[in-house]
């Protein structure tokens, strides 16, 4: 650490960075949920909103929360704005919006805490152009209200409006002799492997299996290389077809596993095995019993496209292939030489429930010191419950008492890695996990330890956790 410090002490900070030439013009619809409540907190009229920020020119300071999220600074003095005291669960992709000192639009839908001013139909992440953020580091951005263009110009954005950007094929079309169908997708079933990390610069997350270590066990199993992608779903219901001879093997949450043949004849499957199926046999995944999620391999791997050098689905940054839908019939890539199944392996037996409490080792901070020390001890003491609203992105949870900060002031954005524990006004943590945003606005009190980020990704909803700290802050 004192190496450390004396490194960074030595760097010559004296260079100042030269505004970008580049000028980018966003129109805006100045119609959002928030501007009638932002106009009040700053004690004056929507118009004057609306006149303050279209007569500011901003610089995109740095990128994050969201592939093509750019933070805006510079604008006019007065906009300091609290973000909401509860965030949104879902924002629309084009959302305008104030937070602190910064603007920002929300390239996809996503979750936010934001207040929103406005909206555009400017596209601002597409993954068919060149670079598929539309604002990097160091551009200039000016907003224009929409209601002041004239007419022609007004219903060009709006044909614009009705335009998608292009969509990444999820995979190829049927090309070889065995495949297998999705019958049922269940909850949800996404196509996900190791992820895709360092693309941070491009506000892309990882994202990733939620249980890497369930993955890398079916791959193995069926003789793949760890990082070939599976099948993950949630909550059982995944029904498969195989069309031809294949092998597949099942892991992660404790669910059953019913084989059908063509001919009607059923029998149960054991998970952490190679399973061989033949042509018309059907693969049924049931209701967990244990954990949450279930990873599929198949013996070659899926002729699926990667996106970014990923075949993961992010279920926040839209990024890879769309989630399954009954009827996709998912190509199977022809077996690498040498290839050879793995033996029976042990299935976990921890796995977390809904009847037994769940623990979580924590490093407490970077944000600690922003809550009063009772919550600080709340967060230890306190056991938490897994909100229905929980998701890849994050488990939202529910104590009986909120937590409550000492620091009251808007804290800037920051990173946020996978496990952070994020706190917003409300003063219900959210645990942040494998598709989180890069970036965010409420205080982070601690961070579940990376050995327990796989448990995380397996609890169920109306489970109960219980943080443990294991080490304080520095």
């Amino acid at each position: 650490m004192a190496e450390l410090v004396r490194q960074i002490s030595q760097r010559d900070v004296s260079a100042r960075a030269e505004r970008g030439g580049t000028l980018i013009d966003i129109p805006v619809h100045y119609n959002g949920d928030d501007l009638a409540e932002v106009a009040e907190l700053l004690g004056i009229t929507p118009a004057e909103v609306i006149h303050r920020h279209t007569g500011s020119e901003y610089a995109v300071a740095f990128t994050g929360f969201a592939p093509g999220f750019a933070y805006l600074s510079g604008g006019h003095p007065s906009f300091n704005v609290p973000r909401r005291s509860t965030p949104r669960t879902r924002i629309p992709a084009g959302a305008v919006g104030l937070a602190g000192s910064f603007s920002a639009v929300y390239p996809q839908a996503s979750p936010g805490g934001w207040q929103i001013i406005g909206v555009t139909p400017t596209v601002m992440w597409d993954l068919a152009r060149d670079v598929p953020a539309l604002l990097q580091p160091g551009f200039r951005v000016k907003f224009v209200d929409i209601a002041t263009l004239p007419v022609a110009a007004q219903a060009s954005l709006a044909a614009a409006t009705d335009s998608k950007p292009t969509e990444i094929a999820a995979a190829p079309t049927l090309g070889g002799v065995a495949a297998l169908e999705i019958v049922s997708p269940g909850l949800q079933t996404l196509f996900q492997d190791l992820g895709r990390p360092g693309q941070a610069g491009q506000g892309v997350s990882a994202s990733g299996a939620m249980d890497l270590v369930a993955l890398k066990a079916a791959n193995r199993l069926v003789g793949n290389a760890s990082n070939i992608a599976c099948l993950e779903t949630a909550s059982g219901g995944l029904r498969l077809r195989s069309h031809g001879d294949t092998v597949v093997a099942v892991t992660g949450a404790d669910a059953p596993l019913t084989v059908t043949s063509a001919s009607g004849q059923h029998w149960q499957a054991a998970r952490y095995q190679p399973l061989a199926l033949t042509e018309g046999d059907t693969l049924s995944i049931g209701q967990p019993q244990a954990g949450l999620r279930t990873y599929l391999a198949v013996r070659g791997g899926f002729a699926v496209m990667p996106v970014l050098g990923s075949c993961s689905t992010d279920t926040l940054a839209h990024v890879g292939p769309k989630a399954l839908a009954a009827g996709d019939v998912l190509p199977i890539r022809p077996l690498p030489y040498g290839a050879a199944v793995g033996l029976p392996e042990e299935p976990p037996t921890d796995l977390p429930t809904v009847q037994d409490m769940v623990t979580l080792d924590v490093v407490l901070g970077p944000r600690t010191d922003w809550f009063t020390p009772e919550s600080v001890e709340r967060l230890r003491s306190q056991l938490w419950q897994v909100t229905p609203q929980s998701n890849r992105i994050g488990l939202r949870l529910a104590g009986e008492v909120a937590l409550t900060r000492a620091v009251t002031d808007e804290l800037p954005s920051e990173g946020t890695p996978w496990g952070a524990i994020q706190v917003p006004p409300s003063g219900q943590p959210v645990l942040f996990l494998a598709d989180h945003p890069l970036t965010g606005g409420y205080p982070v009190i601690g961070c579940v330890a990376t050995y327990h980020l796989n448990r995380a990704g397996q609890i169920p909803v109306h489970a109960w956790v219980r943080f443990n700290p294991v080490r304080e802050p520095s």
